[in-house]
């Protein structure tokens, strides 16, 4: 049987905000926005024009994610610009180069300072981009982080993410369910290895925690035993065989699994940071002759409609789903409300630290073992994806 979780407050909050219809809409309609990129190819342009909404002051919001490839944060930009063009908002869409590049968002936050706008949507790709946000916010500018909060969560006035140690710890318990006792010999697919950033570690030790392996540090990826005992539903043993940076994406994610399986061919659970890095890895592991779904489970976070296809074809076994294009719209419409009215958001998350859009596990095949988030079919995630 599904199990249904109450989605609480943050759908609640979601509905009072007042931007349903926005991100029903968000993939279509214009904006007043101009696009620009940490990339030294790419040049500012500007997009159709729209007057702020009647009675509304002129509000300026620059949205900057980590890049403008990955689906997820492309989904994300058309969010805000279909929010901004029915509010009158005046979005300038920026990314940096590539997972990584802290320069090129500490770059497009200088900008948004020069250019005296109200406020800032930004993807934060690490600490270091810590004190080029404090600078905005001394200058006037509400900054507001989305997806992925910052480390600190007080670096920014709010932030609108998943949660993604929640999401995290769905695909663990589905996968300690679907194991049902079978020993787990678990791959690990991260984004980096040469830094800590909390997207990264808290899917992945959400990821432990919902198997029921014990995380000594909830803020460091690789300090678990390397063998043990899994405690979530029936239980058993597991072996870690591998924890490997893939930069969160396709190629790196083949490459990640290729070094595992030379590691241990053996590898039954296949843990992934996105759904284009298990794209990737479900190649590595079909060259090496494994049928997925039968001699390996893949289990993913996004809920992108490439990822949710996936798991409807049975490349991915499960996926937890966020909503990038709601944190987006939500984004641009709290900057709009703050100039217009002072209305701030108030965080809405368990531990009060931020505002929670929602999470649901994408599986065809439901665990009573998952009670970190409400499980929906493949088709439904589909009707719901983004992407």
């Amino acid at each position: 049987m599904i199990n249904r979780v109450t989605r609480g407050r943050a759908f609640a909050a979601v509905a009072a905000f007042g931007v349903a219809s926005m991100v029903l809409a968000a993939c279509g309609g214009g904006s007043t926005s101009t696009e620009s990129s940490a990339a030294p190819a790419a040049s500012a342009a500007p997009a159709d024009s729209a007057a702020p909404a009647e009675g509304g002051a002129e509000v300026a919001v620059s949205l900057i994610t980590k890049d403008s490839t990955n689906p997820f944060f492309v989904a994300m930009q058309e969010g805000a610009k279909a929010t901004a063009g029915e509010i009158g908002v005046n979005l300038t869409v920026g990314s940096g180069k590539q997972e990584g590049d802290d320069q090129g968002q500490i770059d497009l936050i200088e900008n948004a300072i020069a250019q005296g706008q109200n406020g800032i949507l930004i993807t934060p790709m690490s600490v270091n981009v810590n004190d080029a946000i404090k600078k905005a916010r001394d200058a006037g500018l509400f900054v507001i982080a989305l997806d992925t909060p910052t480390d600190p969560p007080d670096v920014v006035d709010i932030t609108f993410a998943t949660d993604n140690c929640l999401a995290g710890e769905a695909i663990g318990q589905w996968a300690a369910g679907k194991l049902n006792g079978e020993k787990a010999v678990i791959a690990r697919l991260v984004i980096f290895n040469d830094r800590m950033v909390s997207v990264d570690y808290c899917r992945d030790n959400g990821f432990l925690k919902g198997m029921g392996i014990d995380v000594k540090d909830a803020t460091v990826m690789g300090d678990e035993d390397a063998t043990g005992k899994y405690a979530t539903g029936a239980g058993g043993d597991y072996e870690i065989v591998c924890l490997e940076a893939t930069g969160a994406n396709e190629e790196g994610g083949r490459k990640g699994m290729e070094t595992c399986l030379s590691k241990n061919p053996d590898i039954n659970v296949v843990y992934t940071i996105n759904e284009p890095t298990a794209f990737g890895a479900a190649a590595a592991l079909e060259a090496a002759g494994k049928a997925i779904g039968k001699d390996v489970i893949i289990v993913s976070v996004d809920g992108g409609l490439a990822g949710v296809e996936a798991v409807k074809a049975g490349q991915i076994q499960a996926t937890s789903q966020q909503y990038p294009l709601r944190m987006a719209a939500l984004g641009v419409q709290a900057i709009y409300d703050i100039v217009n009215s002072g209305t701030k958001p108030e965080n809405t998350s368990a531990d009060g630290t931020f505002f929670d859009t929602g999470v649901t596990l994408c599986t065809d095949d439901p665990m009573e073992t998952v009670t970190a988030a409400p499980q929906e079919s493949a088709q439904y995630c589909i009707d719901n994806a983004w992407g």
